[in-house]
């Protein structure tokens, strides 16, 4: 299986634990917890900053001594509302207990103490349309640049229609030559709907030194240290990932694969 693709651990707790040492890289986070009502997660959040995603229930999230109280009103991610996160600057620490099943990601990025805790979604968060025809897909933008509300961190929420094709065309942000390009490592936490859906992920390099393509099941997170990272959903299954990108600079700046930047260029005359 390629080193790329990471697989749930199991189906209860934490089922992801993706760090930077994992990765083989330097800036970027991953955890997943499942919980079912009644549980807890807790987490220092040490020289990370971090932003929780209540991706489907509801939960009690505190966070640098500050309680939030119940959060969520998501209970299947399909339903695209916008998501209920928090904001937990690093030095602190987090806690959370589950009061219905709850999925619940923590996405992770250095960065200094200085910050507040505070709640960033749904308020602010708004479902945009990206692309046309079978590119089309439906984005909740949760962290990204025009937000000032993190150091580090990049991360949003993208559905990706039944037979659509989405992260297209391939781009890559794998230089930090800004402001052409910068450098953002990035994950992808895949889910499919129906459940038992399959969707495709190719990570692959214009030199041809790295070229994985990957199939996707739900629950499945995909690593992109570099290169043009594309996905595809086949029909009759909705594909939804959730994106967590961070790098030396808070900016998103890509280059498309010059072979298909035709396709970009025709949809955006």
């Amino acid at each position: 299986m390629s080193n790329l693709l990471r697989k749930p651990s199991g189906k209860t707790g934490k089922v992801h634990d993706i760090t930077p040492e994992s990765a083989n890289w330097g800036y970027v986070g991953f955890g997943l917890y499942h919980l079912k009502p009644g549980e807890k997660a807790a987490e220092q959040t040490g020289d990370t900053e971090v932003i929780l995603v209540l991706v489907e229930g509801k939960a009690k999230i505190s966070g640098s001594g500050q309680d939030f109280g119940e959060l969520g009103d998501r209970m299947n991610v399909f339903e695209r509302k916008p998501p209920h996160c928090v904001y937990v600057p690093a030095g602190s620490d987090w806690s959370a207990e589950a009061t219905s099943d709850c999925t619940l990601a923590i996405c992770t990025a250095p960065a200094k103490p200085g910050r507040e805790a505070k709640v960033i979604g749904p308020a602010g968060i708004n479902l945009t349309e990206r692309g046309k025809n079978a590119n089309t897909r439906y984005i909740f933008p949760i962290a990204m640049e025009d937000r000032d509300v993190a150091d580090s961190l990049l991360v949003t929420e993208v559905f990706t229609p039944s037979g659509n094709w989405s992260s297209y065309p391939p781009h890559r942000h794998d230089e930090d030559n800004y402001p052409d390009m910068t450098y953002l490592e990035e994950t992808y936490y895949h889910r499919l709907n129906p459940e038992q859906g399959f969707g495709f992920q190719r990570v692959f390099t214009e030199d041809g030194s790295l070229d994985e393509t990957m199939a996707v099941s739900s629950g499945d997170v995909v690593l992109v240290p570099k290169g043009h990272h594309p996905c595809g959903a086949p029909y009759g299954y909705e594909m939804y990932y959730l994106n967590v990108m961070a790098g030396p600079m808070r900016k998103w700046r890509f280059q498309n694969h010059p072979d298909h930047d035709w396709i970009f260029k025709r949809d955006n005359p």
